[in-house]
């Protein structure tokens, strides 16, 4: 099985390859489809669109919240394609980590001309 920084380094390789392609501009449902595309000619097993319940005082309730991407049951990946990433953003991720229990996250805005200067990791 692939430890974390195998699963981040894969997903990132992945998400350049799609930034690469298309570019800056285009529409978080496109990259997402793109990115998973990626993701599946490189052998890795991933869910999309995962709903998120908030368990808040002994009951899951359903909020709305959604997950964009997990890789390999272990890596939530959020994209965005805004013009640039704020305080909020990562604060999701965050939040993300922390209600469905994963330990490791990929916040990655695709409308930026470098990539890796739209690219965060957090760990919880």
């Amino acid at each position: 099985m692939l430890v974390d920084r195998e699963i981040t380094e894969a997903i990132l390789g992945a998400a350049i390859e799609v930034h690469r392609a298309l570019g800056p501009g285009l529409l978080e449902s496109t990259y997402e489809e793109c990115l998973c595309h990626e993701l599946a000619l490189r052998g890795l097993t991933f869910k999309r669109q995962i709903d998120l319940p908030v368990d808040y005082k002994g009951i899951r309730l359903d909020c709305g919240y959604r997950l964009d991407v997990v890789v390999e049951d272990a890596v939530i990946v959020e994209l965005k394609s805004v013009e640039k990433l704020v305080p909020v953003h990562e604060a999701q991720l965050l939040t993300y980590l922390r209600l469905s229990g994963k330990k490791v996250g990929l916040l990655i805005n695709f409308n930026v001309a470098v990539l890796k200067d739209g690219i965060v990791r957090r760990v919880l």
